[in-house]
């Protein structure tokens, strides 16, 4: 069998759009009584769950 002369292309994954593909998303802290927003913190995005790349493509 003869040797492979060419390199297969290489493809780049797609970004994930929710997340742009960190893999982080923000999410709204709440706290007391009334859940009032006080700020926000990172959390794991549910589309790519942290990979930051697109699942579907």
């Amino acid at each position: 069998m003869a040797k492979r002369t060419t390199t297969p292309p290489k493809t780049t994954p797609t970004p994930c759009q929710p997340c742009g593909g960190t893999g982080n998303v923000p999410v709204t802290v709440r706290v007391g009584r009334k859940h009032r927003p006080v700020g926000k913190q990172d959390g794991l995005c549910l589309n790519c769950f942290g990979t930051g790349t697109d699942p579907n493509a």
